[in-house]
This record gives structure tokens, C-alpha cells and sequence, in this order.
């Protein structure tokens, strides 16, 4: 089986800035390390989007420094965090389209992996998220490219509620224009999201949804009208997906634990 490591919502911030005494930077490479470190044989690693805090060219230069090391492909994802500016500046060369939004297909044996770009930066919310036609309509070509292959789509906004009222109010808008295409696809289709900052697994419209929680701070789990702003300090974390043939197996890791992690093996009598 192949695997993929999944990084969400890093929120780099300028050298000497912190998140709730954070430093998102630090907690990231933390990650990074660990999660080569575990997984070594992993074919890719996908930065799903808000990877920075401000968007400034500054934040994804650190971010281009602290990857520039890593033994294994990256590819990248724009957030509502971002800005196309800073990110084209300083990643002038990450796949886009015609249109200059940053999504690219890649395939992997028995998978096609399909990663979308859902920013909207003109949204009078400032963090809400959009798909135009333009990205629809590239979504429709690269399912219909991909009839002998499982499918996962990597979004930042997820298409799913989540409970988190305020974090819903600032979802991908237009959620059920990709519920409705990726409907239509005959395979087999896994959406993987982040935005939330917690782990999370439910289905729209019969297509599972999983998000994974940020290297760095978390919404606290305070479900019904909580202020998105909150954020708490618990581990970081990671997604690890394994691409079996039965279909994707997600796990998600845990890795600023307190302590030295101990197994302990029991033996049945």
C-alpha cells in the first residue's frame, strides 16, 4: 500500500510570532520530522491549505526553507489563510491551471488524487470558501479522466457540517455543486478536508468527508455557536492514508504527547 502524510492548517507566522504562545513553525517541523522519521516510505506529502497565517511572502519563504530538506515530493494547497500573491511569489513553479488557481491531479497505482483550490479571497467574510466554474468544470475533466481509479479529493473548506456553528458559517459556500459532481463519478470517492482544526469523519450525500486537527492549535471541542476564533492547545497532529485496494484507509497521529511514547505488550494466558 501506498501512503500519503497530510498536513493541515501549519499557520506559519513570522519569526518570533506565536498562536496562544505557539510557535506554529516550530510545532510543524516537530511533525514533519516525526512524521518521516515513522514514515519513511510514504509517497507524498500534501499541505491541505492555510499555510500561513497572514499570507505575507515573508511566512511562505520560512515555509519553502523548512521544506526544502524534506526526502519526500510535497505538493501544495491554498486556505483561506493565504494569499495568492505571497504563495505565487514565493512558489512560482506549484502546479495551477490556466486561470492561475493552484489544483493538480495526481496519480498514483489504482488512485487518482485530486487537489483543489478553495480559496475565495474576495469573500466578504474574509474565510469562507468557493469553488467557481472554472474549478468545477477542471473538477469534471479530471473525474472523467479517471474511470479505472479510486478517487480522493483534497480540499481545504470541507463540503460537510461539522456542528462547529461558527466553522460552518465559513465552510465552501457552494458545497453541494462538488457533492453533486463528485456524485456522479462511478468509482469510488474519498473527500479530505481541513479549516476545522479537528479531527473529524461524517458523509454528505453518501460521500465520506475526514479532516484532520492542525500541527499547531485547535478549535476546542465546544460544539453549537462557539466564537471560530477560540483555539486551545492540544497535540498536534498529522493524517497518515494508506491507498488499499479496497479503498482508503485513513489514520490520523497524534505527536506532541507528553512524555516518551511506551508500548507496553501483554501476554494472554
Amino acid at each position: 500500500m501506498e501512503k500519503l502524510l497530510i498536513f493541515t492548517d501549519i499557520h506559519v507566522k513570522d519569526s518570533g510570532e506565536t498562536i496562544i504562545g505557539l510557535d506554529p513553525m516550530e510545532r510543524f517541523q516537530q511533525g514533519l520530522e516525526h512524521a518521516v522519521a515513522h514514515h519513511p516510505d510514504a509517497s507524498r506529502v500534501i499541505l491541505t491549505g492555510d499555510l500561513t497565517h497572514y499570507g505575507r511572502t515573508t511566512q511562505f519563504q520560512r515555509l519553502k526553507d523548512a521544506l526544502s530538506e524534506c526526502p519526500i515530493p510535497v505538493s501544495l494547497m491554498m486556505g483561506n489563510h493565504d494569499s495568492r500573491k505571497g504563495f505565487n511569489d514565493v512558489f512560482p513553479d506549484e502546479p495551477r491551471t490556466s486561470e492561475g488557481f493552484v489544483q493538480q491531479v495526481i496519480d498514483l497505482a489504482g488512485y487518482r488524487l485530486i487537489l483543489m483550490d478553495t480559496l475565495d479571497e474576495p469573500a466578504k467574510d474574509l474565510h469562507s470558501g468557493y469553488l467557481c466554474e472554472h474549478r468545477l468544470a477542471w473538477l469534471d475533466q479530471a473525474l472523467s479522466e479517471a474511470t479505472d481509479r479510486k478517487v480522493i479529493v483534497f480540499t481545504h473548506h470541507p463540503p460537510m457540517l461539522t456542528g462547529f456553528d461558527g466553522m460552518d458559517a465559513i465552510a465552501l459556500r457552494n458545497r453541494f455543486d462538488l457533492i453533486s459532481r463528485l456524485k456522479s463519478h462511478p468509482q469510488p470517492v474519498q473527500v479530505i478536508s481541513g479549516h476545522i482544526h479537528r479531527t473529524i469523519s461524517g458523509q454528505v450525500g453518501g460521500i465520506p468527508v475526514s479532516m484532520f486537527k492542525s500541527p499547531c492549535h485547535q478549535m476546542p471541542m465546544c460544539l453549537g455557536p462557539a466564537d471560530v476564533h477560540s483555539s486551545v492547545d492540544e497535540p498536534g497532529a498529522y493524517g497518515l492514508i494508506l491507498l488499499h485496494d479496497e479503498g482508503p484507509i485513513i489514520h490520523t497521529e497524534d505527536y506532541a504527547l507528553t512524555g516518551p511514547l511506551t508500548i507496553d505488550t501483554h501476554t494472554v494466558n
